[in-house]
C-alpha cells in the first residue's frame, strides 16, 4: 500500500537555479534542505519562492544535519519560526518540518530515538501520507496536439497527453485557436480504444470532421475554453548568463506550439528575501520578475495556476537554441483583442507604382566612425537626383526625438532598434526606400528588423571599417573618451559589437572614398531592381 515517488534530485547551489525550476515544474511536494548549522539563507528563500510561483503546495522544511548541533530543539524551533515567518504569504498548504540527520538516518524512515522532543513523522512516513492528489481530473479538458497522426489515408488522428479534465466519445470539441469545433468519434490507445481518457494520459483523438488541426493547437470543450491572446502577463525565472533585454526577440514555447516573443514590458523584480517589488529593466541569471509578453501571433493558454501545461512556458533564444527563461501566465491582456487591423483601399503595391521604385529598407550597420551616415547620405542623393522618393533615419537624428528618452544600456539599444525597425517598416508601407544608418550592434535585433518586412525588402549593409580607422577618424571625439572611460557602454570598447553574418553587401572603406562606396551600392540595387 506504499506510495512509489518520482524524485527530482537538484542541487542548491545558486548556479543550478534552473535545475532546481525544471524539477519543481513537475513536482507536487518539495523538499527544502536546511543546514542546521547555518539556517535559513537566501538561496533557501530563493528556491521556496520559485516553488510556490510553479504550484507546489506542500512543503517539508527538512533541516539537516542535526547532528552537527547536538540534536538542539531551540536551533531547531528557530529555523522552523524563521522559515514560517518567510514562507506565511507563499500560499502552501501544508509546511512540515522534520529535523533529520541524513548521513545516519535519524527521523529519515523511522522516528529517532536521539530527539524525543520531537512528535512529527518521519519524513518517509510523511510522504506516505500527505495529500498530495492532484484535482487535474476534475478541471476542464485540454489536450496540447504533439502530432497529427496521419499513417494512412484512411486514418486521421491528433496525439497528445491530456493535461486536464476528461473526454469520450461524443464530447463537442473546439480547437482553441481557430474556433473551429467538431466531436469525438474515438479515443485511441496502442492498447484499443478507450470510453474514456483523462489528464495524465497519452491517446491519439480522432474528430468527426475534416477540420485544420496542427501541431501545438490546443483542443479543449466548447463550452469551457481557454484564452486566446497574442499578450499576456506573466511571472519569469530568468535562467541565461546574459541578460533579459525587453524588446528583443525570443522564442516562446508553450506545450506543443512555438511562436516569435519579446518581453514589451518588465514591470518589476522580486527580492526573494522580502518579496519587495523592485524596479528594473532587466534580469539577470536566477532573478525573478514580472512584465507583459507579446507574441507574434495568438495562442491558446491558461493562467499557470489552473493548468501548468497550458500556463507554463520558456523563452529560448533564436541563436543559441538555449533556454534563457521559464514563465508563468498570469493573464491575457485585454487589449490583445481589442485592437484589430484596419483594411485599407491604397496598398503598399499601389503606392510603390506610383513612385515608380520597389520599396525596401537599407540597413547600413557598422561601428561608431566607419562612415555609415556619410555614405547613406551620399546614397540617397544619388537616388534623390534620379527622382526617386527616399527617407534617411540617422541614429543621432532620431535620438533628438523618438528615441530622445533612451540611454546606451544594452536593453536600451534593444528598443532603439525595435521602434526604428517598426518606423521603417512604416516607410516602406509608404513605398518609400528608407535608409538606416544605426550601429545596431546586436544580431538578434538586426535579425527581428528583417522579419518586419517581406523577404527582399530588407537590404543589410555592413560599412567595414577597422577599428583602428575608426579610432584614427574620430569623428566626434568619443572613441577618445570612451578609452579614457568617460562614455559607458560604447561599442567596439565596453560593449559589443556582433559583426554580420547574412549581410547583402559588405562594403570595405579603408582605401576607398565615401563616394565610390555609394556607387557601388546604388549599382547593387539597380542590380537587385529596387531602382530602374
Amino acid at each position: 500500500d506504499k506510495r512509489k515517488f518520482i524524485v527530482a534530485d537538484t542541487p542548491g547551489h545558486e548556479q543550478y537555479t534552473r535545475n532546481m525550476a525544471t524539477g519543481a515544474s513537475n513536482s507536487d511536494l518539495a523538499v527544502v534542505l536546511i543546514d542546521a548549522r547555518k539556517g535559513v539563507l537566501t538561496q533557501s528563500r530563493r528556491h521556496s519562492y520559485i516553488c510556490s510561483l510553479l504550484g507546489i503546495r506542500h512543503i517539508v522544511l527538512a533541516v539537516n544535519k542535526i547532528d552537527l548541533v547536538g540534536f538542539n530543539q531551540v536551533i531547531f524551533d528557530d529555523i522552523v519560526k524563521d522559515y514560517r515567518a518567510f514562507a506565511e504569504n507563499l500560499g502552501f498548504a501544508s509546511l512540515v518540518p522534520i529535523p533529520i540527520s541524513a548521513r545516519y538516518g535519524d527521523n529519515v524512515i523511522s522516528r529517532s530515538p536521539r530527539m524525543p522532543w520531537y512528535q512529527g513523522p518521519a519524513l518517509l512516513d510523511h510522504l506516505n501520507t500527505v495529500d498530495a492528489e492532484s484535482d487535474l481530473a476534475a478541471r476542464p479538458f485540454r489536450m496540447p496536439v504533439q502530432w497529427v497522426n496521419r499513417p494512412n489515408l484512411d486514418f486521421r488522428g491528433f496525439s497528445g497527453t491530456i493535461a486536464s479534465g476528461a473526454v469520450r466519445p461524443g464530447d463537442a470539441v473546439v480547437v482553441a485557436g481557430s474556433g473551429r469545433t467538431s466531436t469525438v468519434a474515438r479515443i485511441v490507445t496502442y492498447d484499443g480504444d478507450l470510453d474514456e481518457a483523462s489528464a495524465g494520459d497519452a491517446v491519439t483523438l480522432c474528430l468527426a470532421d475534416e477540420i485544420d488541426v496542427s501541431r501545438g493547437d490546443v483542443l479543449a470543450p466548447a463550452a469551457a475554453r481557454p484564452e486566446v491572446s497574442d499578450q499576456f502577463s506573466a511571472h519569469m525565472l530568468w535562467m541565461a548568463e546574459d541578460e533579459l533585454l525587453p524588446g528583443r526577440q525570443y522564442l516562446l514555447k508553450v506545450g506543443a506550439k512555438t511562436v516569435p516573443a519579446q518581453v514589451t514590458e518588465l514591470k518589476h523584480k522580486v527580492d526573494v528575501n522580502t518579496f519587495e517589488h523592485l524596479a528594473a529593466k532587466t534580469l539577470h541569471l536566477n532573478e525573478v520578475g514580472y512584465g507583459n509578453v507579446s507574441l507574434t501571433m495568438p495562442i491558446a493558454f491558461d493562467p499557470y495556476r489552473d493548468n501548468r501545461d497550458t500556463g507554463g512556458f520558456i523563452l529560448i533564444d533564436r541563436f543559441t537554441n538555449a533556454t534563457v527563461a521559464a514563465g508563468m501566465i498570469d493573464f491575457g491582456l485585454r487589449r490583445a483583442t481589442n485592437v484589430h487591423w484596419q483594411a485599407l483601399d491604397v496598398h503598399k503595391r499601389a503606392r510603390a507604382g506610383l513612385n515608380h521604385q520597389k520599396p525596401a529598407v537599407l540597413w547600413f550597420t557598422g561601428l561608431s566612425g566607419s562612415g555609415k551616415s556619410t555614405i547613406a547620405n551620399l546614397v540617397e542623393k544619388a537616388l534623390f537626383a534620379e527622382g526617386r522618393h527616399t527617407y534617411i533615419l540617422d541614429g543621432d537624428n532620431v535620438r533628438h526625438g523618438l528615441n530622445r528618452d533612451l540611454g546606451f544600456t544594452d536593453a536600451d539599444r534593444v528598443e532603439n532598434i525595435r521602434r526604428v525597425g517598426e518606423t521603417a517598416k512604416l516607410f516602406v508601407d509608404a513605398g518609400l526606400i528608407v535608409l538606416v544608418s544605426f550601429i545596431s550592434p546586436f544580431r538578434s535585433e538586426r535579425r527581428m528588423a528583417r522579419e518586419l518586412l517581406a523577404p527582399g525588402e530588407f537590404i543589410e549593409i555592413f560599412v567595414d571599417t577597422p577599428i583602428e580607422e575608426c579610432m584614427r577618424r574620430d569623428p566626434k571625439g568619443l572613441y577618445e573618451k570612451a578609452v579614457a572611460g568617460e562614455i559607458a557602454n560604447f561599442t567596439g570598447i565596453s560593449s559589443p559589437y556582433e559583426l554580420p553574418e547574412t549581410a547583402e553587401m559588405v562594403v570595405k572603406t579603408q582605401g576607398r572614398t565615401p563616394q565610390d562606396c555609394a556607387t557601388e551600392i546604388v549599382r547593387f540595387l539597380k542590380k537587385r531592381d529596387i531602382v530602374p
